[in-house]
């Protein structure tokens, strides 16, 4: 049997803009989806932690080093610059693999910056 696990996180994403009008998805900056796991397109759930909100999308990269948290189309509604978002996604691990799972976790500080790292 498979359960599902964290496979990524993004903690701590300092929101930088938001477009109302791009079709939807969460922008994030290309070295920050790749240092986590994450691949283009693939589902996340955010946390808003600022105001408690929560919500399904897809990541697709923003510009390389440049520290882009973006909410685009409707949850552009669910927060704004400046907010802070844990941004997570998971998959189906074996249970024999899951004992010795391990997430990759990043955590970002000023900037989006990498602060520090887990499971990498």
């Amino acid at each position: 049997m498979d359960i599902f696990l964290l496979k990524s996180k993004v903690h701590r994403a300092t929101v930088t803009g938001g477009d109302l009008n791009y079709e939807g998805s969460l922008t994030i900056s290309a070295d920050l989806m790749e240092q986590c796991g994450l691949q283009e397109y693939e589902k996340i759930l955010c946390g808003n932690m600022a105001n408690g909100e929560r919500f399904e999308t897809y990541a697709i990269k923003g510009k390389r080093g440049a520290g882009e948290i973006i909410m685009n189309g409707a949850v552009a509604h669910l927060g704004k610059k400046g907010d802070v978002l844990t941004i997570m996604n998971f998959c189906t691990v074996s249970q024999k693999k899951a004992k010795k799972w391990k997430p990759r976790v990043i955590v970002l500080g000023k900037g989006n910056k990498i602060m520090s790292t887990r499971g990498i």
